[in-house]
């Protein structure tokens, strides 16, 4: 069975799902696979406008942030994200990010907010960011000290973000800030704050292994209108939730389409590469391999797309299913790159080799919205009978 067929997933996907994945594979082969690779942060962040530009043009955005009033296609997105995820980590990531920032305003705005900023994130004209990570605050969101004041009809932020994607980059944050530090995570409120706000500023960027735009930001008597609060007071941490729970799917998905790319390139390698006198494929260690290598995929995809089948159905919680998708799928990911850079041999670590770049890339998936270990914590919470609200 080829790596790229829906068949595996088919009983989770409709009519209209195998026709877009088709439409999304051409696609992301035809426009996204040739653009070269960014070499570093200063072109990351010219490619990631390029590529919100020709995705925007495209109408992918649509299936993550809908017309008004709808919800978005959860498996639309996780083949949008397989798709990229194998053609180019960093266009994945800037779809992903148009997800996230938006995500929380489509659930909780109002309708000024919806109305400035859904139409433009959903075309590609603006860039959203999710800006929940401080240095002291990553898994433990109730120790986020970034505040925000009321004062009059306004509230006004003070403190600093780190590791936040698009950072510098984004033309709109959706920004975590405590409103009641006595509360800890239950003090939380989310804000929309455009990147042009007096006293909010980019302080500069973080530097990955595979270059992708991500930095620090920070609030200095940032003010924002009460208008730009998404939901109440408090609510912040459960939109937050909200967003990661829905969306986590998704990541897996990336994953997946990373494994389905890993191993293609060792599939074409084995298959031409000759040692002792025949091709690798015929030795019965490397056999080995691409079983485990095609095992890891499948049984990801299918955790991948059952959560977002779970989501789309209309179950207002799948925390469970998105918890198990995106620790499975990342994990299996990781041995799955890194099995095909042992096949490669010395043409695996090459910088520029497809499956060193994706060795480079697939490890931060096993620790952004919500590292492994969390997940694990999620899953044997629900299977133990004591989840924890959120």
């Amino acid at each position: 069975m080829s790596p790229n067929s829906t068949e595996s997933i088919r009983p989770f996907l409709e009519d209209r799902h195998v026709e877009l994945a088709k439409e999304l594979l051409r696609f992301a082969r035809s426009e996204i696979a040739p653009l070269a690779p960014a070499e570093n942060d200063q072109a990351a962040r010219a490619q990631a406008r390029r590529l919100l530009t020709l995705l925007g043009d495209a109408g992918w955005f649509r299936y993550a942030i809908p017309d008004e009033g709808g919800s978005p296609d959860l498996r639309a997105c996780c083949l949008a994200r397989e798709a990229l995820g194998a053609a180019s980590p960093l266009a994945d990531a800037v779809f992903a990010l148009q997800a996230l920032g938006g995500h929380p305003i489509l659930r909780a705005g109002g309708a000024e907010v919806r109305g400035r900023w859904l139409p433009e994130i959903a075309a590609g004209r603006a860039m959203a960011a999710f800006a929940m990570t401080e240095a002291a605050a990553g898994s433990d969101a109730g120790a986020i000290e970034t505040t925000a004041r009321r004062d009059g009809d306004d509230y006004v932020l003070s403190g600093r973000k780190s590791l936040i994607s698009n950072a510098g980059l984004a033309d709109v944050y959706t920004v975590f800030a405590s409103t009641d530090s006595a509360a800890g995570s239950r003090g939380l409120s989310a804000f929309v704050v455009p990147a042009a706000t007096p006293g909010f500023e980019f302080t500069g960027a973080q530097i990955l292994a595979e270059p992708h735009p991500l930095g620090e930001i920070a609030f200095d008597g940032c003010r924002v209108p009460a208008s730009a609060r998404l939901g109440e007071e408090g609510e912040g941490y459960r939109i937050g939730l909200a967003t990661l729970d829905r969306l986590r799917a998704t990541v897996a998905a990336a994953a997946c389409g990373m494994a389905r790319r890993a191993l293609d390139e060792a599939l074409a390698h084995v298959r031409e590469r000759r040692q002792f006198g025949k091709p690798l494929a015929a030795f019965q260690l490397t056999q080995q391999k691409i079983a485990r290598m095609a095992i890891d995929l499948d049984a990801a995809r299918l955790l991948t797309y059952r959560a977002a089948w779970k989501a789309d159905a209309g179950v207002e919680r799948v925390t469970l299913e998105s918890a198990m998708a995106k620790a499975y799928a990342t994990e299996a990911a990781q041995r799955v790159v890194d099995d095909a850079v042992q096949l490669l041999g010395g043409r695996g670590v090459l910088a520029a080799s497809p499956v060193d770049r994706l060795y480079r890339s697939v490890r931060a998936l096993r620790i952004y919205e919500g590292t492994t270990e969390i997940q694990h914590l999620v899953v044997a919470r629900h299977v133990l009978g004591t989840q924890q609200p959120g």
